[in-house]
């Protein structure tokens, strides 16, 4: 192994424990790494409600676990098959374990791998997952090991914090690749307001949108919003729409906006706004494309027949695959994107109370978030 110093023998760790239901910060030995591995020395690394959640809920499956899957910083430790890398490179890690050979993989589509899993996040493949069982331990650390094929070198013009939240902004690029935007398209944003639509709004001028609808709960918040989006943005707030899951006025207010139909709904709401959300379809035209991306677990209240007659199409995706965070990569190197302003706090590990507070509540109002070790 070589390294560029000699290595501390331990570091902080946010950890996610068997039977608990709040995240523990843990004094732990720092990674040991194999032949293939490398040691990243963790500049930022990126907040995301969901890991939290999952402690709540007692989801991971690998405890005690690293939590985190959005990291950045430089690396300090290769091991000695490593050919790729070299000592003080600046990467990114992509999160995302698979085996690499299915028909998944060799085709673009790595998060539908049968052994696909996330560092520091979940297994969603129904496969043994081999690779998890090895590398499930996060970035919410002072240190974090990785396989080589996992880091992206990060361009010299963009910092450690956006780095960290490439993840974020490539799983925006699947969803609207995922809604085969033809030109000209009209499209919805629900949840506009949180970390998916921002990154939505910045990436808009990169394909055949001429118009953009934010939907969100927030009228203050939309209209802090707005003005990331280089493309025509209308909004609607929830919250100036009285009773609308009664009323139908959301229905009335996306036809006043676009009399014939969005051509797309990206749909990132989650299962708290319940089935109420559903009334957004009466906003899709002919023909289009329903993306979700949200994890609304309620049910969709649509008789099938309405696909049919509306030749809709509905479209479930999650995370990203390498295409993705290169097409992000490359806008962000040479210049054409710039999301410096959406990382609109920053924490400190050893804060890791506060981190956890400002997360699940939103509070402050949140856009995207990272931690500093």
């Amino acid at each position: 192994m070589l390294s560029t110093t000699e290595l501390p023998k331990a570091m902080l760790a946010a950890r996610a424990h068997e039977g608990s239901t709040e995240v523990h910060l843990d004094t732990i030995p720092v990674p040991e790494i194999g032949p293939v591995d490398v040691l990243i020395k963790v500049a930022a690394a990126g907040l995301n409600l969901g890991i939290f959640a999952n402690v709540e809920t007692q989801r991971y499956k690998h405890t005690p676990t690293v939590l985190g899957h959005e990291v950045a910083g430089t690396i300090v430790a290769i091991g000695e098959d490593v050919s790729s890398a070299s000592l003080g490179d600046r990467v990114r890690l992509h999160p995302n374990l698979s085996c690499r050979q299915c028909k998944f993989c060799v085709s673009d589509r790595e998060q539908m791998c049968p052994d696909a899993a996330m560092m520091g996040f979940l297994g969603f493949g129904k496969g043994k997952q081999p690779l998890f069982e090895k590398y499930h331990n996060g970035g919410l650390a002072e240190y974090v090991k990785a396989p080589y094929w996992l880091i992206d070198t990060i361009p010299e013009n963009v910092s450690f914090d956006v780095a960290a939240k490439v993840q974020d902004l490539a799983c925006a690029v699947r969803a609207l690749k995922c809604a085969d935007l033809q030109p000209r398209s009209t499209v919805i944003v629900t949840a506009a307001t949180g970390s998916m639509g921002v990154a939505t709004l910045k990436l808009a001028e990169f394909f055949p949108i001429d118009r953009l609808i934010l939907v969100a709960r927030s009228a203050e918040r939309l209209k802090d919003v707005q003005r990331l989006s280089k493309v025509p943005t209308e909004v609607i707030a929830l919250d100036e729409l009285g009773d609308w899951p009664i009323t139908n006025s959301l229905v009335r207010r996306l036809r006043e906006i676009a009399p014939a139909g969005a051509d797309a709904i990206i749909d990132y709401m989650p299962t708290s706004i319940g089935t109420d959300i559903w009334q957004v379809m009466g906003g899709l035209g002919y023909g289009g494309y329903l993306v979700h991306m949200g994890g609304n677990g309620t049910s969709l209240p649509l008789p099938v027949v309405a696909l049919m007659v509306h030749c809709w199409k509905i479209v479930g995706t999650r995370g990203n695959t390498r295409s993705d965070t290169k097409f992000v990569l490359d806008k962000l190197s040479d210049g054409t994107l710039n999301v410096d302003e959406l990382v609109s706090h920053r924490f400190a590990l050893s804060d890791l109370k506060q981190v956890v507070l400002s997360v699940t509540h939103r509070s402050p109002p949140m856009w995207m978030g990272v931690v500093h070790p």
